[in-house]
């Protein structure tokens, strides 16, 4: 009788331990796939960081805090880039309050009686903006020439836009 006991006793213990092992195995092979595709993950990740910084750089080339000679140019003349961009873009948006059915800067008329309003402001250089437009309706792009009179006054002059073909 004691070696029944005995031999179940050791058969009971032989199953813990092969249910414990396959356990231990599946656990195991689990946490790897996850730790493979975690490194799967991190390699994409990776790749469409090193994208963005690529299409960040592309985007900020023509871009006034980026260009070194306009900058310089700015400040024999006086004049801190960093308080104009703000300064720039507040001037640029404060001609969309305007009376009447023409924009200070924009040659066209409003299609649908509204007014014309620009919208993005991108400041290339020491000298020239690009700005985008639109009514609701029609939309367009303005390549603008800015200067400073007495580094005080801001005075605006389009010098090329166009209008997009209704669809």
């Amino acid at each position: 009788m004691k070696n029944k006991i005995f031999m179940y006793l050791f058969i009971f213990t032989l199953l813990i331990l092969l249910f414990q092992f396959v356990n231990s195995k599946n656990i195991y092979d689990d946490s790897n796939a996850k730790v493979a595709n975690t490194k799967e993950q991190i390699a994409r990740y990776k790749d469409s960081m090193s994208q963005l910084k690529e299409k960040n750089f592309e985007l900020s080339l023509f871009s006034l805090e980026n260009n070194d000679a306009s900058i310089t140019y700015l400040e024999r003349e006086g004049l801190d880039y960093k308080t104009m961009i703000p300064l720039i873009n507040d001037k640029l948006h404060d001609l969309n309050d305007y009376k009447g059915e023409e924009h200070p800067l924009i040659p066209y008329a409003s299609m649908n009686g509204g007014k014309l309003l620009i919208n993005t402001v991108k400041i290339l250089n020491h000298q020239w903006i690009i700005a985008d437009y639109t009514d609701g309706q029609i939309s367009g792009e303005l390549l603008i020439k800015y200067e400073f009179n007495n580094k005080s006054e801001l005075n605006f002059k389009l010098l090329e836009s166009f209008i997009y073909p209704l669809n």
